[in-house]
């Protein structure tokens, strides 16, 4: 006899690892405001225009995160009339989850791919590509969205949104200071300005560097702990890692050149948009590898499978 999942129990439940890891990622990137600030106050040289800068950074990131990855996919948003099949497979995994409905969107891309976004539960948008749509088969779609839906449930969308905001931040200021170097070379900057941004540029790299490297450990554990949620909630772990093998075969298929437009959203992606031929290291990369990834719900599966 298999084990039964009750009502309440497939609902989005806490998870307390990616909490916790969410956490000291959190306060770790906030150690390194510290010295971030301090750079821009030696670059910038004016305590109100840092506040200005990195507040107004934040601020959009944080309240127009979605819009702003929409508008870059080229999504938009679907209405029930537009989009019924898409609409009737949230409204039955929302009302599982005992979750807020996120607005629901397609972007106009034939690359197979899904992703979430938002600040929070009550202010999320669940976005499909045209192309996943056309490839998924009706419980492969519901694992996709099952676990994108994980994602906004799990609160780790607005984590990833604003753990980003220091990297984007701390090359903007490389930028910058590049910049200002050449603009003092045509003026014969002395010596000590040239070491100050020297110093400024060092530490804002240190500062991307670590950022990218946390983030990433980050967004490869929560989309293990999406896939987990989403097969515990649909009761179907098969569904969903034929769902994964089938766009990772797809994926590999399409030309390099038009997927290089879409890497700058992988930690969002279902799915990174990455072909076979990629050499990225573990470290830098913004998933778990299929195989871990089929691993665990293999796993789910044998266990959901077990005599009662």
């Amino acid at each position: 006899m298999a084990t039964t999942l009750k009502a309440g129990e497939r609902r989005f439940r806490p998870d307390r690892q990616l909490t916790a890891r969410m956490l000291l990622t959190v306060f770790l990137l906030g150690l390194l405001y510290v010295a971030f600030i301090a750079a821009l106050l030696v670059l910038l040289k004016s305590t109100f225009v840092v506040i200005v800068v990195a507040a107004g950074f934040l601020i959009s990131q944080y309240w127009f995160s979605d819009k702003i990855a929409l508008y870059a996919m080229h999504g938009h948003i679907v209405t029930r009339e537009e989009a019924p099949q898409l609409h009737g497979v949230v409204d039955r995994l929302c009302a599982t989850a005992d979750m807020p409905k996120p607005q629901v969107a397609i972007a106009e891309t034939d690359l197979p791919n899904a992703f979430a976004t938002g600040r929070n539960a009550d202010h999320a948008v669940l976005c499909v590509t045209k192309g996943l749509l056309r490839r998924m088969e009706p419980d492969e779609l519901e694992g996709v969205l099952a676990h994108e839906l994980s994602h906004v449930a799990h609160r780790d969308v607005a984590v990833i949104t604003v753990a980003s905001f220091l990297g984007v931040i701390a090359g903007i200021v490389i930028r910058f200071a590049f910049y200002s170097e050449m603009l003092g070379g045509r003026r014969r900057t002395d010596q000590n300005t040239l070491v100050i941004l020297g110093i400024v540029v060092g530490v804002s790299v240190a500062v991307y560097a670590i950022s990218f490297v946390l983030i990433r450990a980050l967004s490869r554990y929560r989309e293990l702990a999406a896939d987990r949620a989403a097969a515990l909630l649909t009761g179907r772990p098969s569904a969903l890692a034929s769902a994964l093998t089938k766009l990772e075969g797809d994926i590999a298929r399409i030309p390099n050149k038009d997927l290089r437009t879409a890497r700058a959203f992988n930690a969002f992606y279902f799915i990174p948009a990455l072909n076979k031929n990629s050499p990225l290291p573990g470290l830098f990369s913004t998933h778990p590898s299929l195989e871990k990834r089929l691993d665990q719900l293999a796993a789910i599966s044998a266990e959901l499978g077990r005599p009662a």
